[in-house]
Protein backbone atom coordinates (compact mmCIF):
# COMPACT_ATOMS: atom_id res chain seq x y z
CA UNK A 1 0.00 0.00 0.00
CA UNK A 2 1.25 3.46 -1.03
CA UNK A 3 0.56 6.56 1.59
CA UNK A 4 1.70 9.59 -0.61
CA UNK A 5 2.37 12.81 1.70
CA UNK A 6 0.76 16.21 0.42
CA UNK A 7 1.15 19.80 2.31
CA UNK A 8 1.68 23.52 1.21
CA UNK A 9 5.39 24.90 0.97
CA UNK A 10 7.18 24.70 3.81
CA UNK A 11 4.87 22.54 6.00
CA UNK A 12 7.57 20.10 6.78
CA UNK A 13 5.91 17.35 5.23
CA UNK A 14 9.42 15.77 4.29
CA UNK A 15 10.25 16.21 7.42
CA UNK A 16 7.34 14.15 8.35
CA UNK A 17 8.34 11.93 5.80
CA UNK A 18 11.71 11.28 7.72
CA UNK A 19 9.98 10.58 10.72
CA UNK A 20 8.02 7.81 9.49
CA UNK A 21 10.08 6.39 7.35
CA UNK A 22 13.58 6.43 9.33
CA UNK A 23 14.54 8.44 6.04
CA UNK A 24 17.29 10.86 5.92
CA UNK A 25 15.61 12.74 2.35
CA UNK A 26 16.62 16.51 2.08
CA UNK A 27 14.44 18.84 3.27
CA UNK A 28 14.64 21.81 1.15
CA UNK A 29 12.05 23.83 0.03
CA UNK A 30 13.75 23.96 -3.18
CA UNK A 31 13.34 20.03 -3.31
CA UNK A 32 11.84 18.65 -6.35
CA UNK A 33 11.82 14.81 -6.77
CA UNK A 34 9.39 12.67 -5.02
CA UNK A 35 11.07 10.80 -2.20
CA UNK A 36 10.28 7.02 -2.04
CA UNK A 37 10.86 4.91 1.16
CA UNK A 38 8.94 2.03 3.42
CA UNK A 39 8.37 1.78 7.18
CA UNK A 40 7.58 -1.65 8.69
CA UNK A 41 4.10 -1.76 10.37
CA UNK A 42 4.89 -2.45 14.08
CA UNK A 43 3.24 -5.62 15.23
CA UNK A 44 4.29 -6.78 18.75
CA UNK A 45 2.46 -10.19 18.18
CA UNK A 46 5.23 -10.97 15.48
CA UNK A 47 7.73 -10.43 17.95
CA UNK A 48 6.35 -12.43 20.58
CA UNK A 49 5.35 -15.51 18.15
CA UNK A 50 9.70 -15.17 16.86
CA UNK A 51 10.54 -16.03 20.07
CA UNK A 52 8.42 -19.42 20.43
CA UNK A 53 9.35 -20.28 16.47
CA UNK A 54 12.74 -18.77 16.53
CA UNK A 55 12.63 -18.89 12.23
CA UNK A 56 14.84 -17.27 10.08
CA UNK A 57 13.54 -14.34 9.55
CA UNK A 58 10.57 -12.17 10.74
CA UNK A 59 8.43 -10.25 8.35
CA UNK A 60 6.31 -7.66 9.33
CA UNK A 61 3.53 -5.51 7.00
CA UNK A 62 4.93 -2.76 5.44
CA UNK A 63 4.13 0.81 4.14
CA UNK A 64 5.33 2.69 1.18
CA UNK A 65 5.52 6.47 1.31
CA UNK A 66 5.67 8.76 -1.24
CA UNK A 67 6.75 12.40 -0.12
CA UNK A 68 5.63 14.59 -2.92
CA UNK A 69 7.67 17.79 -4.26
CA UNK A 70 5.36 20.82 -4.50
CA UNK A 71 3.38 21.10 -7.34
CA UNK A 72 5.01 23.35 -10.17
CA UNK A 73 1.85 25.42 -10.07
CA UNK A 74 1.78 25.71 -6.56
CA UNK A 75 -0.51 24.07 -3.97
CA UNK A 76 -3.19 26.22 -2.20
CA UNK A 77 -3.69 29.21 -5.19
CA UNK A 78 -7.06 27.09 -6.11
CA UNK A 79 -5.24 26.44 -9.41
CA UNK A 80 -6.59 22.73 -9.57
CA UNK A 81 -4.15 19.80 -9.51
CA UNK A 82 -3.10 18.41 -12.60
CA UNK A 83 -0.81 16.79 -14.86
CA UNK A 84 1.99 14.32 -13.10
CA UNK A 85 1.53 15.95 -9.38
CA UNK A 86 -2.64 14.13 -10.00
CA UNK A 87 -1.37 11.02 -11.62
CA UNK A 88 0.80 10.16 -9.04
CA UNK A 89 -1.85 11.32 -6.10
CA UNK A 90 -4.42 8.91 -8.18
CA UNK A 91 -1.98 6.24 -7.77
CA UNK A 92 -2.05 6.17 -4.15
CA UNK A 93 -4.06 4.13 -1.46
CA UNK A 94 -4.60 7.05 1.30
CA UNK A 95 -3.22 10.70 1.50
CA UNK A 96 -1.53 12.04 3.86
CA UNK A 97 -1.59 15.97 4.56
CA UNK A 98 0.55 17.88 6.25
CA UNK A 99 -0.53 21.46 7.91
CA UNK A 100 2.28 23.90 9.36
CA UNK A 101 1.99 24.69 13.14
CA UNK A 102 5.42 26.01 13.62
CA UNK A 103 6.82 29.85 13.68
CA UNK A 104 10.57 29.85 11.23
CA UNK A 105 11.50 33.40 10.23
CA UNK A 106 13.61 31.44 7.90
CA UNK A 107 11.13 29.94 6.04
CA UNK A 108 8.05 32.04 6.00
CA UNK A 109 4.86 30.24 5.45
CA UNK A 110 3.02 31.26 2.14
CA UNK A 111 0.25 32.96 3.36
CA UNK A 112 2.69 35.33 5.96
CA UNK A 113 0.79 33.63 8.98
CA UNK A 114 0.65 30.36 10.73
CA UNK A 115 -2.98 28.80 10.85
CA UNK A 116 -2.63 25.25 10.27
CA UNK A 117 -6.55 24.72 10.16
CA UNK A 118 -7.01 27.02 7.64
CA UNK A 119 -4.41 25.17 5.62
CA UNK A 120 -6.25 22.19 6.36
CA UNK A 121 -9.16 23.73 4.54
CA UNK A 122 -7.39 25.35 1.86
CA UNK A 123 -5.67 21.65 1.18
CA UNK A 124 -9.21 19.73 1.39
CA UNK A 125 -10.67 22.89 -1.47
CA UNK A 126 -7.46 21.84 -3.59
CA UNK A 127 -8.84 18.37 -3.52
CA UNK A 128 -12.19 19.03 -3.99
CA UNK A 129 -11.66 21.09 -7.31
CA UNK A 130 -9.51 18.74 -8.75
CA UNK A 131 -12.47 16.02 -8.21
CA UNK A 132 -14.82 18.32 -9.89
CA UNK A 133 -12.73 18.98 -12.85
CA UNK A 134 -12.30 15.26 -13.53
CA UNK A 135 -16.31 15.06 -12.75
CA UNK A 136 -16.93 18.10 -15.23
CA UNK A 137 -14.77 16.38 -17.92
CA UNK A 138 -16.53 13.30 -17.52
CA UNK A 139 -20.19 14.69 -17.76
CA UNK A 140 -19.04 16.87 -21.44
CA UNK A 141 -18.16 13.33 -22.75
CA UNK A 142 -20.96 11.17 -21.05
CA UNK A 143 -23.45 14.60 -22.75
CA UNK A 144 -21.54 13.42 -26.18
CA UNK A 145 -22.02 9.99 -26.10
CA UNK A 146 -25.44 10.11 -26.17
CA UNK A 147 -25.16 11.25 -29.84
CA UNK A 148 -26.13 8.11 -32.00
CA UNK A 149 -26.21 6.09 -28.93
CA UNK A 150 -28.47 2.85 -29.03
CA UNK A 151 -31.15 2.16 -26.06
CA UNK A 152 -29.22 0.45 -23.83
CA UNK A 153 -26.13 2.85 -24.12
CA UNK A 154 -28.57 5.11 -23.46
CA UNK A 155 -29.56 3.81 -20.60
CA UNK A 156 -26.07 2.99 -19.44
CA UNK A 157 -24.77 6.88 -20.50
CA UNK A 158 -28.40 8.40 -18.15
CA UNK A 159 -27.31 6.19 -15.09
CA UNK A 160 -23.80 7.61 -15.13
CA UNK A 161 -24.80 11.12 -15.63
CA UNK A 162 -27.28 10.90 -12.66
CA UNK A 163 -24.90 9.43 -10.46
CA UNK A 164 -22.04 11.82 -11.69
CA UNK A 165 -24.66 14.71 -11.10
CA UNK A 166 -25.16 13.60 -7.27
CA UNK A 167 -21.84 13.46 -6.31
CA UNK A 168 -20.54 16.88 -7.91
CA UNK A 169 -23.92 18.39 -6.27
CA UNK A 170 -22.58 17.14 -2.62
CA UNK A 171 -18.99 17.65 -3.56
CA UNK A 172 -20.30 21.57 -4.27
CA UNK A 173 -21.89 21.36 -0.87
CA UNK A 174 -18.76 20.43 0.55
CA UNK A 175 -19.35 16.63 1.54
CA UNK A 176 -16.64 14.83 0.53
CA UNK A 177 -16.87 11.40 -1.72
CA UNK A 178 -15.64 9.63 0.76
CA UNK A 179 -18.48 10.83 3.24
CA UNK A 180 -21.00 10.55 0.27
CA UNK A 181 -23.83 7.56 0.64
CA UNK A 182 -22.84 5.13 -2.62
CA UNK A 183 -23.94 1.75 -3.59
CA UNK A 184 -21.59 -0.94 -4.52
CA UNK A 185 -22.14 -0.76 -8.31
CA UNK A 186 -21.62 3.52 -7.51
CA UNK A 187 -18.10 2.91 -5.63
CA UNK A 188 -16.71 0.44 -8.65
CA UNK A 189 -17.97 2.97 -11.33
CA UNK A 190 -16.11 5.64 -9.50
CA UNK A 191 -12.95 4.21 -8.88
CA UNK A 192 -12.11 4.39 -12.38
CA UNK A 193 -11.87 8.04 -11.80
CA UNK A 194 -9.32 7.77 -8.63
CA UNK A 195 -11.10 10.85 -7.12
CA UNK A 196 -8.97 11.94 -4.68
CA UNK A 197 -11.96 12.92 -2.01
CA UNK A 198 -12.70 9.19 -2.07
CA UNK A 199 -9.43 8.15 -0.82
CA UNK A 200 -8.45 7.42 2.95
CA UNK A 201 -6.84 10.24 4.43
CA UNK A 202 -4.89 11.35 7.35
CA UNK A 203 -4.12 14.82 8.27
CA UNK A 204 -1.24 15.44 10.52
CA UNK A 205 -0.99 18.80 12.19
CA UNK A 206 3.09 19.44 12.70
CA UNK A 207 4.02 21.18 15.93
CA UNK A 208 7.11 23.32 16.66
CA UNK A 209 9.19 21.97 19.47
CA UNK A 210 7.94 25.13 21.68
CA UNK A 211 4.30 23.92 21.02
CA UNK A 212 4.64 20.10 22.25
CA UNK A 213 2.19 21.00 25.10
CA UNK A 214 -0.50 22.37 22.85
CA UNK A 215 -0.41 18.87 21.00
CA UNK A 216 -3.08 17.92 23.27
CA UNK A 217 -5.86 20.63 22.48
CA UNK A 218 -4.81 20.25 19.04
CA UNK A 219 -5.78 16.88 18.49
CA UNK A 220 -8.80 17.83 20.47
CA UNK A 221 -10.02 20.55 17.88
CA UNK A 222 -8.88 17.98 15.05
CA UNK A 223 -10.82 15.16 16.67
CA UNK A 224 -13.82 17.72 17.12
CA UNK A 225 -13.61 19.54 13.48
CA UNK A 226 -11.82 17.22 10.68
CA UNK A 227 -11.89 13.38 11.57
CA UNK A 228 -14.13 11.10 10.48
CA UNK A 229 -14.84 7.24 10.33
CA UNK A 230 -12.14 7.85 6.98
CA UNK A 231 -10.11 10.37 8.06
CA UNK A 232 -7.47 10.12 10.84
CA UNK A 233 -5.83 12.85 12.60
CA UNK A 234 -2.55 13.63 14.27
CA UNK A 235 -0.60 16.08 15.73
CA UNK A 236 3.14 15.74 16.29
CA UNK A 237 6.13 17.18 16.48
CA UNK A 238 7.90 16.27 12.81
CA UNK A 239 11.24 17.52 13.55
CA UNK A 240 11.66 16.24 16.87
CA UNK A 241 10.60 12.59 15.77
CA UNK A 242 13.01 13.27 12.81
CA UNK A 243 15.85 13.46 14.90
CA UNK A 244 14.98 10.37 17.24
CA UNK A 245 13.92 8.46 14.53
CA UNK A 246 17.66 8.54 13.30
CA UNK A 247 18.54 6.60 16.96
CA UNK A 248 18.91 3.01 17.98
CA UNK A 249 16.09 1.99 19.96
CA UNK A 250 17.44 2.17 22.98
CA UNK A 251 18.69 5.35 23.04
CA UNK A 252 15.81 7.01 21.45
CA UNK A 253 13.45 5.34 24.61
CA UNK A 254 16.08 7.13 26.90
CA UNK A 255 15.94 10.07 25.24
CA UNK A 256 11.87 10.52 25.03
CA UNK A 257 11.94 9.28 28.75
CA UNK A 258 14.51 12.33 29.58
CA UNK A 259 11.86 14.82 27.28
CA UNK A 260 8.64 12.98 28.90
CA UNK A 261 7.23 11.99 25.57
CA UNK A 262 7.03 7.90 26.27
CA UNK A 263 4.45 6.20 24.26
CA UNK A 264 4.13 5.39 20.73
CA UNK A 265 6.43 7.09 18.69
CA UNK A 266 5.62 9.41 15.77
CA UNK A 267 6.99 6.49 13.04
CA UNK A 268 4.41 4.18 15.27
CA UNK A 269 1.84 6.59 15.04
CA UNK A 270 1.38 7.74 11.72
CA UNK A 271 1.73 3.95 10.35
CA UNK A 272 -0.94 3.08 12.48
CA UNK A 273 -3.03 5.92 11.68
CA UNK A 274 -2.64 4.72 7.69
CA UNK A 275 -3.66 1.41 8.75
CA UNK A 276 -6.45 2.85 10.37
CA UNK A 277 -7.88 5.05 7.09
CA UNK A 278 -7.35 2.00 5.01
CA UNK A 279 -9.68 0.43 7.16
CA UNK A 280 -6.48 -2.29 7.09
CA UNK A 281 -5.83 -5.69 9.16
CA UNK A 282 -3.26 -8.25 9.49
CA UNK A 283 -3.58 -12.09 9.17
CA UNK A 284 -0.13 -13.93 10.53
CA UNK A 285 1.79 -17.18 9.21
CA UNK A 286 4.33 -18.84 10.88
CA UNK A 287 6.92 -21.81 10.71
CA UNK A 288 10.78 -22.49 10.55
CA UNK A 289 11.28 -20.33 7.73
CA UNK A 290 9.66 -17.19 9.23
CA UNK A 291 6.61 -15.12 10.64
CA UNK A 292 4.57 -12.61 8.62
CA UNK A 293 1.95 -10.41 9.16
CA UNK A 294 -0.13 -10.12 5.86
CA UNK A 295 -1.72 -6.69 5.43
CA UNK A 296 -5.67 -7.53 4.02
CA UNK A 297 -9.11 -4.87 4.08
CA UNK A 298 -11.46 -5.94 7.12
CA UNK A 299 -13.61 -8.44 5.83
CA UNK A 300 -11.76 -10.00 3.35
CA UNK A 301 -12.32 -14.07 3.00
CA UNK A 302 -10.17 -16.91 3.60
CA UNK A 303 -9.84 -17.70 -0.27
CA UNK A 304 -8.63 -13.57 -0.88
CA UNK A 305 -6.31 -13.48 2.23
CA UNK A 306 -5.03 -16.98 0.54
CA UNK A 307 -4.14 -15.15 -2.71
CA UNK A 308 -2.33 -12.31 -0.41
CA UNK A 309 0.36 -14.82 0.27
CA UNK A 310 0.23 -16.89 -3.01
CA UNK A 311 -2.38 -16.99 -6.48
CA UNK A 312 -1.75 -20.52 -6.21
CA UNK A 313 -3.33 -20.76 -2.39
CA UNK A 314 -5.97 -18.80 -4.07
CA UNK A 315 -6.63 -20.46 -7.49
CA UNK A 316 -6.40 -24.30 -5.11
CA UNK A 317 -7.85 -23.21 -1.88
CA UNK A 318 -8.91 -26.21 -0.05
CA UNK A 319 -9.42 -24.79 3.62
CA UNK A 320 -7.30 -22.79 6.28
CA UNK A 321 -6.40 -23.78 9.10
CA UNK A 322 -6.89 -21.02 11.68
CA UNK A 323 -5.95 -20.65 15.11
CA UNK A 324 -6.45 -16.87 17.33
CA UNK A 325 -3.23 -14.76 18.28
CA UNK A 326 -4.02 -16.11 22.61
CA UNK A 327 -4.52 -19.43 21.78
CA UNK A 328 -1.18 -19.80 19.77
CA UNK A 329 0.40 -18.12 22.54
CA UNK A 330 -0.99 -20.59 24.95
CA UNK A 331 -0.19 -23.82 22.86
CA UNK A 332 3.17 -22.82 21.09
CA UNK A 333 2.73 -25.29 18.05
CA UNK A 334 0.25 -26.04 15.64
CA UNK A 335 0.17 -28.87 16.78
CA UNK A 336 -0.55 -28.90 20.44
CA UNK A 337 -3.52 -25.82 19.13
CA UNK A 338 -5.05 -29.22 17.26
CA UNK A 339 -4.84 -31.59 19.92
CA UNK A 340 -6.88 -29.24 22.27
CA UNK A 341 -9.34 -28.18 19.67
CA UNK A 342 -8.38 -24.56 19.21
CA UNK A 343 -6.78 -25.28 15.27
CA UNK A 344 -10.35 -24.36 13.45
CA UNK A 345 -11.53 -25.84 10.15
CA UNK A 346 -12.33 -22.81 7.81
CA UNK A 347 -13.82 -22.58 4.16
CA UNK A 348 -13.28 -19.92 1.64
CA UNK A 349 -15.64 -17.70 2.90
CA UNK A 350 -14.76 -17.49 6.34
CA UNK A 351 -13.93 -13.82 7.09
CA UNK A 352 -10.00 -13.41 8.32
CA UNK A 353 -9.84 -11.57 11.79
CA UNK A 354 -6.92 -9.07 12.83
CA UNK A 355 -4.44 -11.13 14.62
CA UNK A 356 -6.16 -14.77 12.89
CA UNK A 357 -2.63 -17.06 12.55
CA UNK A 358 -3.93 -19.33 9.42
CA UNK A 359 -2.45 -22.32 7.63
CA UNK A 360 -3.49 -22.70 4.11
CA UNK A 361 -4.26 -26.24 2.45
CA UNK A 362 -4.24 -26.24 -1.39
CA UNK A 363 -4.04 -27.85 -4.52
CA UNK A 364 -3.08 -26.96 -7.76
Amino acid sequence: MEITIIGLPQSGKTTIFNAATRGSAQVAAYANRINLGAAKVPDERLDVLNGIFNPKRKVNAEVTYADLPAAPEGLGKTQSIGGEYLNTLQRADAILMVARNFDDPSVPHIADSIDAFRDIDTLLFELTISDLDILERRLQRVAEGFKGAKTAERDALNREQALLKNVRDNLEAGVHVRDQTLNHDELRLLSGFQLLTAKPLVVVVNVGEDRIDDIASIEQRLADEVRTERIRTAALCGKLEMELGQMDTEDEFEFRESLGIVGESGLSRVINLCYEALDLISFLTVGEDEVRAWPITRGTSAVKAAGQIHSDLERGFIRGEVVTFPNMVSCRTLAEARKNGMLRQEGKNYIVQDGDIMHVLFNV
